[in-house]
């Protein structure tokens, strides 16, 4: 069976850039959008037996109708095709409100052919997938829901998805019992697996981590395992049977995958065996993220500039240049040049990050208890870098309320 495997889609990733005019879309929308494109084309293309989407369609549970729209669009078109798409609910597709609506509940409303959302833990055996294949799928797990499900409000966190790992390992092993020995079996989970590698999609994960155990996953009578929820690619059983697959997210969400390539699966399943092959999305918008720490107040834009990479590499580029210095040096930076030269870039953000001595040092010759209260004022004025009107009004002010002092003392 020729299965394609994606995860982690978030179309509505509208956090950098500008809209389009002529579809009103941002500009971020559209790059998600052109690597799902690519996704749906080739399960098209190819032919595959089926397409499993892992989970989080959108950033947000409460997606606007337009990016509803859009991601609709591809999901008829698999349809339409006639390939058998299952759609797993992930925690940004789920509302924390037991008995709301999931994200992309219309597919299941509307009885689209060949297109099921998976948002209970089931096993789908091969009758109710028309293909020589079973499926076991367990949608993302929310605490909240099984507290109040299993009148655990008042448990600690801890013990409640300790109980969620217990039933859904107990669930699987019983699936696994009950399986066609002679059919492949392929378990699709968005959730977090114990030794996977973050990356830096948890500042827009929400709530806890349910985490799954790895003995869970690589149980040798599965066949392949396609995961969601971790926008690192991996895979968690190299070499070995069966593949345990993260495949990312199809964009890069934010300068913690800046390095990160981007893929989807093709898989070929049999029972024993599993070939896979990853797809690198090649038109994926670069980030460049890029840290300085000045030690010299010489050239300092200068310096600003070659730490950036060269301006053709940056045309279309999100870039980001982080520059600690010394806060008297903040005048040498000439925001204006390092903008000009970043001109070609999709977005161009300058973090700057004046250091401020945390301590007064006096000098070798001199100890607090040696100066007056004014002088030790004095002492402070300068080191925050006041100016001399500024630092002469102060001192004076201060005078007058300690001579006051020590008048009525």
């Amino acid at each position: 069976m020729k299965i394609l495997h994606f995860a982690d889609a978030h179309i509505d990733m509208a956090n950098y850039g500008r809209h389009d005019p002529q579809t009103g879309l941002p500009l971020r929308v559209l790059d998600f959008l052109k690597s799902l494109d690519t996704i749906v084309g080739t399960a098209i293309a190819e032919k595959v037996d089926l397409v499993l989407f892992a989970g989080d369609a959108y950033r947000d549970r409460t997606p606007a109708p337009t990016f509803q729209r859009e991601w609709g669009r591809r999901i008829i078109r698999l349809s339409k095709a006639g390939i058998p798409t299952l759609l797993l609910i992930g925690n940004h597709d789920l509302s924390p409100a037991l008995g709301r609506a999931n994200a992309i509940q219309e597919f299941e409303t509307l009885d689209i052919p060949h297109v099921r959302v998976l948002a209970q833990p089931q096993f789908l055996t091969a009758e109710e997938l028309g293909l020589p294949l079973q499926v076991i799928a367990l949608p993302w797990i929310s605490r909240s829901g099984l507290a109040a499900s299993r009148d655990m409000g008042t448990a600690d966190p801890a013990q409640v998805l300790e109980v969620i790992e217990q039933n859904l390992s107990a669930l699987v092993s019983s699936w696994l019992d009950q399986a066609d020995p002679d059919l492949p079996i392929i378990l699709t989970a968005h959730a977090s697996v114990q030794g996977a590698k973050y990356g830096s999609e948890r500042s827009v994960m929400l709530g806890a981590d349910l985490v799954l155990p790895g003995s869970l996953v690589k149980d040798p009578r599965l066949d392949y395992v396609a995961l969601g929820h971790i926008h690192k690619p991996q895979d968690l059983n190299p070499n070995a049977h069966p593949p345990v697959i993260y495949p990312g997210s199809i964009e890069r969400v934010d300068f913690g995958e800046a390095e990160d390539d981007k893929y989807f699966i093709v898989a070929e399943v049999a029972r024993g065996r599993t070939r896979v092959e990853w797809r690198k999305l090649d038109a994926i918008r670069p980030f460049f993220d890029r840290r300085v720490v000045l030690d010299s107040p010489q050239e300092v834009t200068e310096a600003l500039k070659a730490a950036l990479p060269a301006p053709p590499a940056m045309a279309g580029a999100i870039v980001r240049l982080t520059v600690e210095y010394a806060r008297e040096w903040d005048s040498l930076i000439d925001e204006a040049a390092l903008r000009t030269h970043a001109a070609d870039c999709f977005e161009f953000h300058l973090v700057k990050r004046p250091r401020i001595e945390a301590r007064i040092r006096l000098p070798a010759d001199q100890t607090i208890s040696s100066l007056s209260p004014l002088e030790l004022l004095d002492q402070y004025w300068r080191a925050s870098h006041l100016e001399a009107s500024e630092l002469d009004s102060l001192q004076k002010l201060a005078g007058e309320i300690i001579e006051g002092k020590d008048a009525e003392g």
